[in-house]
């Protein structure tokens, strides 16, 4: 991998992610479609189909062009908008089933920052060790929460 300028860090993402949506909402959504059309169709039966497809692929885009994405790249850890260094990150935890639904619910730090989507049952969550930072710690959803651990690690071990 190549190495940037005067860091020392990877140039190449390390991990990439999307969060698009899960099947079942993304089939939930193309829903729109019959529902739409029954509006239009006492005006043109053609019309009416074409407008509840139409619709129902805008909403499907949309959905998949805003998801969010989680990336491990040149030292930082990059969760939707945000960004850290991996530096200045603990020791990641790979959380699934039961202890996810915790750190996802109860266990919420309200202290953290968060990157979390419904039906990703995966979470990573890493202590910010970075003491002039309010945010105590990140939990971000991934659909593979060992990956991205590792990720992190490489990064951290690599700067």
């Amino acid at each position: 991998m190549n190495a940037s300028a005067g860091t020392g860090r990877q140039s190449a993402s390390a991990y990439r992610e999307r969060l698009t949506p899960s099947l079942k909402f993304i089939v939930g959504a193309g829903i729109i479609a019959p529902m739409i059309s029954l509006v239009f169709v006492r005006f043109d039966a053609t019309a009416a189909l074409i407008i509840g497809l139409l619709s129902a692929a805008l909403l499907i885009w949309i959905l998949l062009s805003t998801a969010p994405r989680v990336r491990v790249e040149n030292g930082e850890l990059i969760a939707g908008r945000a960004h850290i260094d991996v530096t200045l990150l603990g020791e990641p935890q790979v959380l699934t089933g039961e202890e996810a639904a915790r750190a996802r619910g109860t266990g919420l730090d309200p202290r953290g920052w968060y990157l979390i989507r419904g039906g990703i049952d995966g979470i990573v969550l890493v202590e910010n060790i970075d003491p002039a930072d309010p945010v105590t710690s990140w939990t971000v959803s991934t659909r593979t929460p060992d990956r991205l651990a590792a990720a992190i690690r490489r990064s951290q071990n690599a700067s």
